[in-house]
């Protein structure tokens, strides 16, 4: 073993080592308090000052999350946020949780990572480790994040170490609402850096799975990802057949999951929303071309879910037909849930904002009801709708729309004020769980 794995071996068994986390959103502000509530300390960056200046002042800008944690570390310096790149020359450890998104041509876009490690070559120092937590291709920490760490001059695996460690977080998921309790697969640019990143998350993660590279690890969380991905496409799939033989797809997936083996319930839904499984299933089909292998099943999953939308909207138009006979060319449509899932503020890729574009393309005037979510962020793929906010929802201000449509099923809406809709299309199958029913409901 080298001298530079054990002495950084060493900082961590002692507990002296010092941790930076770079991007503090979704997934970086919650592995930086597991990472200071171990009695690490940690260096918390980001290129947003908004979000420097909320976690010095102790508040919390991620809502499901909640803020009591922050003001204690930040007192005890054991939690320091802020924009400084330079203070990554104080860190053993350095974790990198920034976006890997898709181009406009379905490609992967690594600027963020690659801007990132430029940012942490220049203040890289021997005995270092670097992780890497952004999902992304098999490959992306050797080939991609590895030769711009060793512009430093610095060698990978004698002077410094990489490592891969794919992000598990589910917003809004209070049985693993804490880092720590979920397993955390670990893969590294050789031995000694496994070995590093196990004895560091093993600070705080209650059970390290250790997987052969890099590599593997990336691959691991394509893996989960794209296996959800192809359920729901297909579990939306059924739906639309279903549905043309007055079947309920709803019933079918209750009864279906009374088996005890053999089977895992997925639910289908408006289109795919979040950070992951929209994204990351394209990564693999992108990277596969290089070995002239076409990723077949799971491009057809992409193109299922993707349509969904469009799907939710001409059922919409069919059911204002039916029911009143007013076209969705001048239809008033309250949309209920703007963010991807329910019980979090998270709006990214969020299938709502697709849907509203589709709804006022055809002619629907729309307003929106999340509160979780009550201003609409500003986005590149959906700029013409940041600002707008979330309006009221009551028994007046319901009785003001043609129609409801259900696209986020919060556990904190009014469902309630829904009796007094003239109509209500729900992709969620959470009206009726709350009692409504009758002709004024549309399933999806």
């Amino acid at each position: 073993m080298t001298t530079c794995a054990t002495e950084l071996l060493d900082k961590l068994a002692s507990r002296r080592a010092i941790v930076a986390v770079i991007g503090l959103g979704y997934v970086g502000l919650p592995l930086i308090r597991a990472v200071a509530e171990s009695g690490l300390t940690a260096i918390g960056i980001d290129t947003d000052p908004t979000k420097i200046e909320m976690l010095k002042a102790g508040r919390n800008y991620l809502k499901h999350t909640g803020g009591e944690w922050i003001a204690p570390l930040v007192e005890a310096g054991r939690l320091r946020p802020t924009g400084d790149f330079a203070t990554l020359a104080e860190a053993d450890v350095i974790v990198i949780c920034v976006p890997t998104p898709l181009t406009r041509h379905m490609q992967p876009d690594l600027s963020y990572v690659e801007a990132t490690a430029r940012s942490i070559a220049p203040h890289l120092a021997p005995g270092r480790l670097v992780v890497l937590e952004s999902t992304t291709w098999p490959g992306t920490t050797t080939e991609v994040l590895k030769p711009i760490l060793e512009t430093s001059g610095l060698s990978c695996g004698r002077d410094f170490f990489v490592a891969f460690s794919p992000e598990r977080a589910d917003p809004g998921n209070a049985e693993y609402d804490a880092t720590g309790r979920i397993p955390k697969v670990i893969g590294g640019d050789g031995a000694e850096a496994r070995e590093a990143a196990c004895a560091f998350y093993g600070l705080f993660v209650e059970r390290i799975v250790p997987v052969e590279n890099a590599a593997t690890a990336e691959a691991v969380k394509l893996f989960e990802n794209i296996f959800r991905s192809v359920n729901i496409a297909l579990v939306n799939e059924l739906k639309v057949v279903y549905r043309a033989m007055g079947i309920d797809i709803w019933q079918v997936i209750e009864a279906a999951k009374t088996k005890p083996f053999g089977f895992m319930p997925f639910y289908p839904g408006p289109g795919l929303g979040g950070h992951c499984i929209p994204i990351d299933p394209y990564y693999l089909s992108w990277k596969a071309k290089e070995f002239d292998v076409r990723s077949q099943f799971v491009e057809l999953a992409g193109e299922i879910n993707s349509a969904m939308p469009r799907w939710v909207v001409d059922r919409l138009a069919e059911a204002l037909d039916r029911s009143a006979g007013t076209g969705l060319s001048r239809a008033h449509v309250l949309v209920v849930g703007i963010a991807y899932k329910k019980n979090v503020d998270d709006t990214r890729e969020s299938p709502a904002l697709r849907l509203i574009e589709l709804l006022e393309s055809r002619g629907a005037r729309t307003s929106f009801h999340d509160p979780w979510a009550p201003v609409i962020p500003p986005t590149r793929e959906h700029a013409a709708l940041g600002g707008r906010r979330s309006v009221p929802l009551d028994p007046a201000t319901i009785a003001d729309y043609d129609a409801v449509l259900i696209v986020t099923d919060h556990d904190n809406v009014d469902w309630s004020a829904l009796a007094e809709a003239r109509l209500v299309v729900d992709t969620r199958n959470r009206a009726e769980r709350e009692g409504l029913a009758g002709p004024r409901l549309v399933k999806l």
